[in-house]
C-alpha cells in the first residue's frame, strides 16, 4: 500500500481537482498523473473487497475451485468424410471445409464421395 505522506498528498491533488472542476486545463503529463494515482487506489479498494469476498466464502465453507462451474463433456467427433489422395486427411463436417475439399468441390465432385464408409 502507499504511505500515509503519498497518500496525503494523492487525496489533496484529486480534492483540489474535484473542488476546482479543472480537469480541462491540466497538461497531459498532470492527466496522466491523477490517472496513475486513480488506478492505483482502484485497484487497492478492488482487491480488498476480493479478500473480504473470499474471507466469507470461506466461512460459508465454499472453496475456490467449488465456485467455478465445471463445463460440460463433450462427445468425441468422428470424421465423416476422407481425402482419397491421402488417408490421413479426415474431416468431422464441422466448421470450415479443408482445402483438400474445397479443391476437389471445385473441380465438380460431389461431396458423398468422401464420405468414410
Amino acid at each position: 500500500m502507499l504511505d500515509a505522506a503519498v497518500a496525503q498528498s494523492e487525496d489533496g491533488l484529486i480534492q483540489d481537482i474535484i473542488k476546482n472542476s479543472s480537469l480541462e486545463s491540466l497538461s497531459t503529463d498532470q492527466l496522466w498523473e491523477l490517472y496513475e494515482l486513480v488506478a492505483a487506489q482502484l485497484g487497492c479498494k478492488i482487491a480488498a473487497k476480493r479478500d473480504i469476498l473470499e474471507l466469507r466464502l470461506r466461512k460459508l465453507g465454499v472453496a475456490h475451485s467449488e465456485r467455478r462451474r465445471e463445463r460440460r463433456p463433450y462427445p468425441k467427433v468422428f470424421p465423416k468424410y476422407r481425402n482419397p489422395k491421402d488417408h490421413g486427411e479426415t474431416w468431422a463436417g464441422r466448421g470450415k471445409q479443408p482445402r483438400w475439399l474445397t479443391k476437389e468441390l471445385r473441380f465438380g465432385k460431389d461431396l458423398t464421395d468422401f464420405l468414410i464408409r
